[in-house]
């Protein structure tokens, strides 16, 4: 019985399987150095870029005190928040009844105030204001800070206190006015002097 030739396919494969290793193309041997060296130390590990070391600062940074607030409330000792205001709005004055309402309270109690007496067309005086609303809440709640608009008021009240230029910064006391500064200035000397005011009362 004669033998079947085989399917060209099949002859085909197993001409493959069967080549000469010796006829292979030779391997370079830096490709063989390469391989060894990625089997030894495995894949090469990349640094990390400089946006990801900057959010993982950040990251750590927000997350400190957030496990320091935490262990203080599970050991029971965290304090009750500072509720001492930021700033303390001035408080405004409209007319002459209300200032000697102001101060009888105010002389009734002991206490000094604060009169800020300023205009709506005083570009420093809008600019003082929020940096003496600060400086009230220094001081709040013993020594009360007030605002005049001389626009607001008879004039009769702004000579009364011998006002004759915007904005002015007065300390009174007893019904009586103790000291004042004058801002024409720039706003943090300004501030500071009304500080030292404040400091100095029991020498005026």
């Amino acid at each position: 019985m004669s033998a079947v030739p085989p399917h060209p396919a099949l002859r085909h494969l197993g001409t493959r399987a069967s080549r000469d290793p010796s006829r292979d193309p030779p391997t370079s041997p830096k490709l063989k150095i390469s391989i060894l060296s990625f089997r030894l130390r495995g894949p090469t590990r990349y640094p990390p870029s400089s946006n990801t070391l900057v959010f993982s600062r950040k990251f750590d940074e927000i997350r400190r005190p957030i496990r320091a607030v935490n262990a203080l409330s599970q050991e029971g000792s965290l304090q009750e928040l500072d509720d001492t205001p930021v700033s303390v709005a001035l408080v405004p004055i409209s007319g002459e009844t209300q200032f000697d309402r102001v101060m009888a309270q105010a002389q009734q109690l002991e206490e000094s105030v604060v009169v800020v007496w300023m205009a709506s067309w005083c570009r420093k005086c809008i600019y003082l204001k929020p940096k003496l609303e600060k400086l009230a809440a220094e001081y709040y709640p013993r020594l009360r800070f007030y605002s005049v608009d001389v626009n607001s008021v008879p004039h009769k009240l702004v000579a009364r206190a011998g006002v004759t230029k915007m904005p002015t910064i007065q300390l009174w006391k007893d019904g009586k006015k103790q000291a004042e500064v004058i801002g024409g200035h720039k706003a943090y000397l300004v501030v500071n002097e009304v500080r030292d005011m404040i400091e100095n009362e029991d020498d005026t």
